[in-house]
């Protein structure tokens, strides 16, 4: 019997669960995420879920971990402070291709050297000008080296990096290590964002190992990727930028394994976001030009996803423009104020009477805001400071810590820092006024919404009647808003050019009235032609009367709760090596590998040679990762041009996919059975 460990840490919440021989899941639990040390809240659920199976800790075969933590990282612009070695390329790549931009401060040297298209040497390497460089800097945690046309020939990269390593003992991300592709700046970003991470991203899978060891689990770590592979924590440690989207990669597994599904669309909602992807032949759909997170473009192969700031804990704005009543959801995330209320429950509900008693509706009722405990406050203005201070350690509504408002503005950067949190109203709290939660403070969501129900439209009419009418809009407006993503999204993925933008086409008159099955002369009936698997803690709560939006099957697994710790402990582990095949002259045909150019004069014998060491450093990989029962599978993709009427191979490019299940650990009650 193998008992398979999987964990995911969101933004609000990290679950874990238990599965027993892959086909049973015997225990799921909760905790909060502590995002001032990630793996307390990774302890807490591990715990609980073990404690709630009631098993032994040593008994745990394997244990995978899906994060948010290198996504959060990105888009907060959080890491180590790096260096970046840039070989052959022009400086000016530096600002046109943000890369000025990514490294905001941090360190950089643009060096003589690179290597042609076809491998051969552009320029020599400028040794003496990096050992100067490298022997003045101070304060890098990590290097990132990119070299012209590296791909084709990687020789100068590992010279750097051999020197580098030498001089400094500090981690060197290789960009030719993280993709295969030409398109150097790119690559030289991708290569600069993974060693920011390094450090973030080996103290947090550092500090998971410790904590289960403390709870006696002694199986190694998974981590997993952002195509919804595993890897191992090793390997996550030197290349953290490969799990970017590592969350929402590990829900649309789950939601494979959960269901069975091959063709659908897979939407997870959480306290924050709204994260839609499509899975196709039972797998996920992969994004063809690089995760994107944030600002920056990379070169990692990631699903394709698309993000919407609308989730359980979206700031619930009031729309005051027009005579009719109206809200928008998100696309901030505030702390709920019924979950705040469990905190401080006497702060909280003496602020929501008091408000409730006075004849004036402010713009501030409602809203609360206290301090993160923990956090670095260092580089902060003189008023952000005061308004820092002012806060303390206590929950004040709003509007008796803003003294004017230019410090909204403060406030903003404070909530941007992550060094202060605002309460608000939020969907969670609709949902406990109409009774589908009631986990929290159902008391405190009532009054709260009954402060939002008596704002004033541009008719001078209040918003709702009471706070169960208030509830309901907010429903219905998370609702709309999700069905609008779900129709943007699949409009994004079809074939057929509609002339319109996605967002458009999703809020054409014709879609809208089509869904709503107009009948008169013309008959109009539009929707989704596959089915939604609903995935996340609250989508049983919300996502019924979307199925009914987008007029499709809406599936809503048991356990769609955890679906993401259930996709981080189901997946294969594979490994996926890519070279190139060129053709510097007639007759020539030049493979590209790690140890340089290799030449023949037959284009099948090139294309094999390539295979065979690519089979070998996929396989390699695929073991170190700790897979068993590896099955490789290849791909070649030859591109020809006729030229005076004969067809002439330009280049090839062979990609070799190692793929097994994780090796799983024997638990100490099976080796005493065993020696029994």
């Amino acid at each position: 019997m193998a008992l398979l460990l999987g964990v995911d840490t969101g933004g609000t919440y990290t679950d874990a669960v238990l599965i027993r021989d892959e086909r049973d899941v015997i225990a799921t639990a909760k905790a909060l995420t502590t995002r001032t040390d990630l793996a307390l809240g990774i302890g807490a659920a591990v715990r609980a879920v073990i404690a709630q199976a009631g098993i032994a800790a040593g008994d745990v075969s394997m244990a995978s971990l899906s994060t948010t933590l290198a996504t959060n990282a990105l888009v907060e612009g959080q890491g180590g402070r790096v260096g970046l070695v840039y070989i052959g390329f022009d400086p000016r790549d530096l600002e046109k291709h943000g890369l000025i931009e990514a490294l905001r401060g941090d360190p950089f040297l643009v060096l003589a050297g690179g290597h042609s298209h076809a491998g051969g040497e552009a320029s020599p390497l400028d040794i003496t000008t990096l050992k100067a460089w490298l022997e003045t800097e101070n304060g890098v945690s990590a290097y990132a080296v990119a070299s012209l046309f590296a791909t084709r020939n990687p020789a100068h990269e590992n010279r750097a990096t051999a020197l580098i390593k030498e001089i400094t003992g500090r981690p060197v991300s290789a960009s030719h290590h993280l993709s295969a592709r030409l398109n150097g700046p790119k690559r030289a970003l991708t290569a600069l964002l993974n060693a920011r991470l390094i450090g973030l991203t080996h103290r947090l899978i550092g500090r998971a190992e410790d904590v289960l060891h403390d709870i006696g689990i002694t199986a190694p770590l998974m981590v997993v990727r952002g195509d919804g592979a595993l890897m191992s924590a090793a390997q996550a440690k030197a290349r953290p930028i490969e799990t970017i989207l590592s969350g929402p990669a590990a829900s649309i597994v789950g939601a494979r394994w959960l269901t069975g599904a091959t063709e659908a669309l897979v939407s997870d909602i959480g306290g924050t976001t709204t994260d839609i992807a499509v899975l196709r032949d039972g797998k996920p759909a992969i994004d063809p030009n690089g995760a994107q997170v944030g600002p920056y473009r990379t070169m990692v192969e990631a699903v394709a996803m698309r993000t919407f700031g609308l989730g359980g804990d979206s700031e619930v704005q009031i729309v005051t423009e027009g005579l009719v009543a109206a809200i928008r959801l998100g696309p901030r995330r505030v702390l709920p104020v019924s979950l705040l209320a469990i905190d401080a429950p006497a702060a909280v509900h003496a602020a929501l009477d008091s408000q409730l008693c006075s004849a004036v509706p402010s713009e501030h009722d409602a809203r609360f805001v206290r301090a993160v405990a923990g956090m670095d406050a260092a580089g902060l203005s003189e008023r952000e400071k005061a308004l820092l201070e002012r806060i303390g350690d206590d929950v004040h509504p709003l509007g008796d810590v803003l003294r004017s408002r230019i410090e909204s503005q403060s406030l903003q950067r404070l909530v941007a820092r992550g060094l202060v949190q605002v309460a608000g109203a939020t969907p969670s709290d609709a949902s406990h006024v109409l009774g589908s939660l009631t986990v929290w403070d159902r008391a405190a969501a009532e009054k709260t919404l009954a402060l939002l129900a008596r704002k004033r439209t541009g008719a001078g009419e209040t918003l709702a009647r009471d706070p169960a009418a208030m509830a309901r809009m907010i429903v219905d407006q998370l609702t709309e808003q999700t069905v609008l993503a779900l129709l943007e999204t699949a409009f994004s993925e079809e074939e057929t050019d509609f002339g319109q933008s996605s967002a458009d086409l999703a809020r054409h008159v014709l879609m809208q009235r089509g869904l709503a099955g107009h009948t008169g002369l013309i008959t109009l009936k539009t929707g989704l032609a596959v089915d939604v698997i609903g995935l996340g803690a609250s989508a049983a709560t919300y996502y019924p009367a979307v199925g009914e939006g987008v007029n499709t099957r809406m599936i809503l697994p048991e356990h769609a709760g955890v679906a993401n710790a259930i996709g981080a402990v189901v997946g294969r582990v594979t490994l996926r090596k890519s070279g190139t095949v060129t053709a510097p002259s007639e007759g020539k045909y030049r493979v590209h590998l790690e140890s340089g150019p290799e030449d023949f004069s037959d284009p099948d014998a090139a294309m094999q040679r390539l295979r065979t060491v690519l089979e070998l450093d996929a396989g390699a990989e695929a073991r170190s990762a700790g897979a068993i029962d590896i099955q490789i599978r290849h791909g070649t993709e030859i591109r020809r041009a006729q030229v005076e009427g004969r067809e002439v191979f330009l280049e090839a490019i062979v990609t070799v996919e190692a793929s097994g299940r994780p090796r799983v650990a024997v638990s100490a009650s099976q080796r005493m059975v065993k020696a029994q």
